[in-house]
């Protein structure tokens, strides 16, 4: 679904639920007015208690795209096949000059991805010279960004949305499951 069809549709007298998969830093940092949060690996984690919730008429929201994809499938599987995903996330929704709550501005998940794993391969690179073999460790980031591109997934985003800096105090998935199941 493209920004423009989205908004429209949230004019409208029956405007979709909207699911956002960021982690809960990002959903803080900016959001489409009115979305709930609900990570990704919290929709995984509770897909069956959520489609009790949902029906076909829920938006899939992340930054780019790729992880509301993710989330479409995941849902998929457990039986709420269909789902609409934002084209473009967040970006192409900010871009387009849509209305956007912000709080607190945080790094979004790629680039925390992109600043670790260009650190690991430097620190390997440029530590090799002082420790033989360290270099490994270049190689083993630069096969687990391939074989992210490959898998469309990524085991470093994931571990890096773990981080405390990545957690509101504030967030419980319980809570969020109830919001999406009271539709408030």
């Amino acid at each position: 679904m493209t920004t423009d069809e989205l908004r429209t549709r949230l004019e409208s007298a029956a405007p979709p639920r909207l699911l956002d998969v960021r982690s809960p830093a990002e959903f803080e940092g900016a959001h489409i007015p009115g979305s709930y949060n609900v990570p990704l690996d919290t929709l995984r984690e509770h897909r069956e208690e959520l489609t009790k919730h949902l029906d076909g008429d829920v938006v899939l929201v992340c930054r780019s795209g790729q992880r509301a994809g993710q989330a479409e499938r995941a849902l998929a599987e457990a039986g709420l096949p269909g789902l609409a995903v934002l084209s473009g996330g967040m970006t192409a929704w900010e871009k387009s000059g849509a209305p956007t709550t912000y709080g607190q501005e945080r790094w979004d998940m790629e680039r925390q991805v992109r600043l670790v794993a260009g650190s690991l391969v430097l620190v390997g690179a440029l530590g090799s010279f002082a420790v033989p073999g360290l270099q490994a460790l270049s190689a083993f980031v630069g096969g687990g960004l391939a074989f992210a591109a490959v898998s469309n997934t990524c085991a470093m985003g994931v571990l890096l949305s773990r981080m405390p800096w990545n957690r509101t105090p504030s967030f419980d998935p319980r809570k969020a499951v109830a919001q999406l199941a009271d539709g408030r």
